[in-house]
């Protein structure tokens, strides 16, 4: 899906080639298909091959796997997912991002939420 979402379209070739350690043309395929069937893509025909396309914007994928995430990992607790990425040693933050996260807790609590 990574790779769709940066191309904004591509082919299974298309895929195989971005990936570091890539499986079988044939495994990639079935892949691509399992996410069009399960709503994530769907497909043009161009020529003999198809040509996968994203269903929803990334935005909204992301929001959707986060709450997946926040529910499977961190017992629906938004609090404990935020305290996890935040001792990651990957996850020095600069004081713009500080203040900004800051400025996004105080809406937040303006907002009831």
């Amino acid at each position: 899906m990574d790779i769709v979402y940066q191309r904004g379209r591509a082919t299974v070739a298309d895929v195989i080639e971005k990936m570091t350690r890539p499986p079988s043309y044939s495994a990639v395929r079935a892949m691509m298909g399992i996410l069009e069937q399960k709503g994530h893509l769907r497909h043009e025909q161009d020529g003999a091959r198809y040509v996968y396309l994203p269903t929803v914007p990334v935005s909204t994928a992301q929001r959707s796997a986060l709450k997946r995430l926040v529910r499977t990992f961190f017992n629906g607790s938004p609090r404990e997912a935020i305290a996890a990425l935040a001792e990651l040693p990957e996850a020095k933050l600069s004081k713009d991002e500080l203040r900004a996260l800051s400025r996004l807790i105080e809406q937040s609590e303006r907002e009831g939420r």
